[in-house]
């Protein structure tokens, strides 16, 4: 298929760029697949369209406070650097801007976010072929223990106001984080309370986890023609066995598996597909791509949020839209040009979508 087909247009206005006032408020455009039916509810209805026996699955992974500054040890120069991929303690794949200035050796003295100067280093020790630059840190045993101190959440780029402001700590972050490792929220989550999720458990639903860290190829458009040419990003996910047994036997059984979010899809999907079509206890990196036409193994029905134009994630959402087929790229653009035409809000800190 072609990266144009899932292209739209949003106005600037609904793109979110502060959460609902509580975690629930959030509106719900229900789509269903079978004759592209839509309703319109509010996220704490979401338990009316739950049943008992149902498994809904959530991605725990907790964001790192990502974002971090420094100045050049020898010239002063400011820098930003945004946190990619541990390798080891206190050595980290990073982005870094001015890239060009972060030469090799180049030497930088991090600051906390109040300004002051920290007693930890970093050194450029690596550049790989997409730019990022490797940087080894000195003056802690490990750098992500100091991470509160010195790092900002490191919001959306399409969220246009600064970063690091106290509130966006706790409000991009779901309220079931566990494992640190994110760069970014898996954003379906945000929406859920305590309460929620008490009241879901109450109906016989079954509410378990898989970890996806995402990474910052999850914000990047696909900018090939064809879908096929497009080199997709690769994060790290574990699969526990209390996840593998909840699911496994659901299947088994009949009943539905309900996927919080594109991260929660890609490892369940990922890690059937290396299983003859069942769930094992696994970990490590995943590259899957999904796009129409898709068969799915493993996902029932899915609960996201409005994506961005031609990005992998609406393509993943479109192959869910229509099983095995390329139709459910018109069902979705269908359901989005209603939400738009209903100002219903886009993109991380926006409204929800229910696909059953």
């Amino acid at each position: 298929m072609r990266t144009a087909d899932f292209d739209y247009d949003l106005p600037p206005g609904l793109i979110a760029q502060q959460p609902a006032t509580e975690r629930d408020d959030s509106r719900l455009l229900v789509l269903r697949r079978a004759d592209g039916g839509l309703e319109h509810r509010i996220f704490r209805d979401l338990p009316d369209f739950l049943r008992a026996g149902d498994v809904l699955v959530l991605n725990d992974s907790r964001v790192i406070p990502a974002r971090l500054r420094g100045v050049n040890a020898r010239t002063g120069g400011q820098f930003e650097v945004f946190l990619l991929e541990e390798n080891a303690p206190n050595d980290w794949w990073c982005l870094m801007r001015p890239g060009k200035n972060a030469r090799l050796g180049t030497q930088i003295r991090l600051r906390a976010t109040d300004g002051t100067a920290a007693k930890i280093m970093a050194t450029v020790v690596e550049v790989n072929a997409e730019g990022h630059r490797r940087l080894t840190f000195s003056g802690t045993p490990d750098l992500r223990r100091e991470l509160d101190s010195l790092g900002e959440i490191p919001l959306p780029p399409y969220i246009a106001r600064a970063t690091g402001q106290a509130a966006d700590r706790e409000r991009y972050q779901t309220v079931f984080a566990h494992p640190a490792g994110s760069v970014a929220a898996p954003t379906a989550g945000l929406h859920f309370t305590e309460a929620l999720l008490k009241e879901i458990r109450a109906r016989g639903v079954e509410v378990c986890f898989v970890t996806l860290h995402v990474g910052l190829g999850t914000f990047q458009p696909v900018k090939t023609e064809t879908l096929d040419a497009h080199p997709m990003h690769e994060e790290r996910f574990e699969v526990g066995a209390e996840t593998v047994r909840t699911v496994n036997a659901a299947k088994s059984s009949g009943r539905r598996v309900i996927a919080v979010g594109t991260t929660a899809v890609r490892v369940l999907e990922s890690v059937a597909a290396r299983n003859g079509g069942s769930l094992a206890a696994d970990r490590g990196r995943t590259g899957i791509f999904i796009f129409p036409p898709f068969q799915f193994q493993v996902v029932d029905a899915l609960l996201t949020n409005f994506h961005l134009p031609r990005s992998t994630l609406l393509m993943l959402v479109s192959a869910f839209a229509a099983p095995g087929e390329t139709a459910g790229r018109e069902k979705v653009l269908a359901a989005y040009a209603a939400a738009i035409r209903e100002r219903y809000r886009f993109f991380s800190y926006g409204d929800a979508m229910l696909l059953l």
